[in-house]
């Protein structure tokens, strides 16, 4: 069974799940939408550029967590899901994910993202296995607003990955032998360069430049 891992944000999604998040809180009056998307905006600045401080951005992020029980949440997730992240999903995407999964491939998300905003994401897509950026709750199943272990970014994919195998009983370097991973971002290239098949997926221009050197292929999962 061949272990194929996914990104998410602009991978496949056609979007960014942390960002629409933000913006969709900020548009209910949940929070102060000029203040949160100037925040916002830059965050994802910073991590285009490869310079995101992901302890500076999980504060800013899981802040609003912090402020509202979790039924409200979810039922504010639920909206989310309809009317912003549906929208991201191709076709393209679905139909890369079911190629894989008639392939008999164990199918992984891993991204940076929260659980709780990417939990019923990778549910849509009918991936049961999801590493993300793991937030602490209280006994009550509201959260704290800390995390809870390694941040799932950059080379924290990679350990999350080698845990989690672990746990699952797999060897590691038998995991790998042919594995792939299909990403969009220079932030996910120590994964990339991990796996035996690193996929660029709509990619940004570095990792545009580094895949065309390395000779990796380069997909677009946009829709025509």
């Amino acid at each position: 069974m061949a272990l194929t891992l996914f990104d998410l944000d602009n991978t496949l999604l056609t979007g960014d799940s942390d960002h629409a998040w933000m913006e969709f809180l900020g548009s209910r009056g949940i929070v102060d939408a000029e203040q949160f998307n100037r925040r916002n905006d830059q965050f994802y600045a910073d991590y285009v550029a490869g310079k995101l401080d992901i302890r500076a951005f999980l504060d800013f992020q899981l802040t609003p967590l912090t402020a509202h029980p979790r039924a409200q949440l979810d039922a504010w997730h639920r909206e989310y899901l309809q009317e912003r992240v549906l929208p991201m999903i191709s076709n393209r995407a679905r139909a890369l994910v079911e190629d894989h999964r008639q392939q008999g491939d164990q199918l992984v998300i891993i991204t940076a993202t929260n659980r709780f905003v990417t939990a019923p994401i990778a549910e849509e897509f009918g991936i049961e296995h999801l590493l993300a950026t793991e937030i602490e709750e209280n006994a009550a199943g509201d959260f704290t607003g800390k995390t809870v272990g390694t941040p799932c970014f950059q080379a924290g994919k990679i350990e999350r990955l080698r845990h989690w195998l672990q746990e699952q009983g797999h060897d590691w370097q038998q995991s790998l032998q042919g594995s792939t991973f299909y990403s969009d971002s220079y932030n996910d290239l120590p994964l990339l360069e991990t796996v035996e098949n690193p996929v660029a997926v709509n990619p940004d221009q570095r990792l545009q430049a580094h895949a065309e050197a390395q000779g990796w292929p380069v997909l677009s999962l946009y829709d025509a």
